[in-house]
């Protein structure tokens, strides 16, 4: 039986609820039970409002989790509880300020950071009145015009309008700022953490409020990632980051939530130590499996269901209930590759008698998305079985934490946490990786 015109905009009603985007917390298809549960047992994101509220002269708070897992949605809960006990709070996505498969380096961090804060201020209608206020990025210009000698490696800089874009997509202009600052670090560091200092003074003198706190929420920092023969350089240039130069990514007055990378904790152990003994706060997928088990936890399940009923409340006219959960559990429980799998199903759908679709009509989609993470390399398959058998990272060598990153990155690895933190192989690897016959032991 062919679909008919309303079957057939169910369906596509169903495939658009499910697209990725950030999600803030009044929207009505958000679920807050899928991260308030941190390590502690508390809600992260609250714990993280309370710190600041309690932070006196500034502060750092960190937090990561795999993509996926609604690090940016949680971002956009975090402001919105922040405004609500009066600190002033700024969201920044610094993936429109980094080129972010290059190394970093602290002078054009924090020039993307005080940029960041700079663009947010000017765009808020609480601040944006003030006619002498000067950008950074008019800042930045007159800084390299006047301070740094440029002579030696023929720099020339770019329009004001224009530095942003150079740093996030210009390699060579990146790699030549980064040569220049060099020298300079520390003028950099004083500049940048003086207009830090200076905007959160301004924004006290605008608002009356003299004990101000302002907070500044940095996104996209995890999404730093080495590319082929650069990979380890730019692993190496995150630690650098985040270790060497913890003391200046504090900013005093200013409180500060930056999102790390997953490794960051193997990268570059004791960092957060270094920022004020801030904690790594970390999302996770949904825990569909029991503690480091493959065994299916109905708790798990049943909140992905309630995922697809805010989006979609007809949900159940287009699959069957095992239908779904064969799904989820394909998924692994991350959320972004929950929507995908189903997404995937709808296309194909041609038959209204198909419908509601059985676990068996799915199947099709978990070959598909098998398909994209194979061939895998035996010495990576004998790495991702004993993360399969341990739960653990199995991280032997700093020279190995690109690939990881890579199994993090592409959700080859996914971590869990059912009272403490455990890692296993995405669902659809395990047969390919549990058969595998590990290198040295072929007869």
């Amino acid at each position: 039986m062919a679909l008919s015109a309303e079957t057939r905009n169910e369906l596509k009603t169903l495939y658009n609820a499910l697209s990725d985007r950030v999600l803030t917390p009044d929207d009505p298809v958000y679920v807050p039970e899928i991260n308030a549960v941190g390590q502690s047992g508390a809600d992260p994101v609250i714990e993280i409002a309370t710190e600041i509220d309690w932070q006196e002269g500034g502060g750092v708070c960190l937090f990561t989790g795999q993509r996926g897992t609604g690090k940016s949605t949680e971002l956009r809960r975090l402001q919105v509880e922040l405004e609500s006990i009066g600190v002033v709070a700024f969201y920044a996505d610094l993936s429109e300020y980094i080129l972010l498969t290059k190394p970093i380096e602290i002078s054009d961090f924090l020039i993307s950071m005080a940029g960041a804060l700079s663009d947010r201020v000017a765009a808020d209608p609480r601040f944006a009145g003030n006619p002498s206020r000067r950008s950074y990025w008019e800042r930045l210009a007159h800084f390299l015009d006047t301070k740094v000698e440029f002579k030696d490696v023929s720099l020339k800089v770019p329009q004001i309008g224009d530095i942003r874009a150079s740093l996030k997509n210009d390699p060579d202009f990146k790699q030549r700022i980064q040569q220049v600052s060099r020298g300079h670090v520390a003028q950099i560091v004083q500049d940048a953490h003086a207009f830090f200092r200076e905007t959160v003074q301004e924004l006290r003198l605008t608002t009356g409020n003299p004990d101000l706190k302002v907070a500044l929420l940095l996104d996209s920092i995890e999404r730093i990632r080495g590319v082929g023969d650069e990979a380890m350089g730019v692993y190496e240039s995150v630690r650098n980051l985040f270790f060497a130069h913890a003391e200046h990514l504090r900013i005093p007055f200013l409180h500060l939530v930056y999102t790390v990378p997953p490794y960051l904790s193997i990268l570059a152990a004791g960092a957060g130590s270094l920022m004020g003994g801030a904690v790594v706060r970390r999302l996770v997928s949904t825990h569909i499996f029991q503690d480091r088990s493959r065994e299916v936890d109905p708790g798990g399940l049943q909140l992905l269901r309630k995922v697809i009923a805010r989006r979609h409340i007809g949900w159940y006219r287009i699959f069957s209930d095992e239908a779904l959960d064969r799904l989820a559990l394909s998924s692994g429980g991350d959320l972004r590759e929950f929507f995908r799998l189903v997404r995937l199903c709808l296309p194909a759908v041609r038959d209204e008698s198909a419908l509601p679709l059985s676990r068996d009509a799915v199947a099709h989609v978990e070959k598909s998305a098998r398909a994209e993470m194979l061939p895998i390399p035996a010495d990576q398959l004998d790495w991702l079985q004993r993360i399969a058998r341990s739960n653990n990272t199995c991280l032997q060598k700093d020279d190995d934490l690109p690939l990881l990153a890579h199994f993090l990155d592409n959700r080859l690895v996914l971590n869990y946490r059912n009272g403490s933190d455990w890692y296993d192989v995405h669902p659809l690897l395990r047969e390919v990786v549990d058969d595998h016959v590990p290198t040295g032991s072929h007869a």
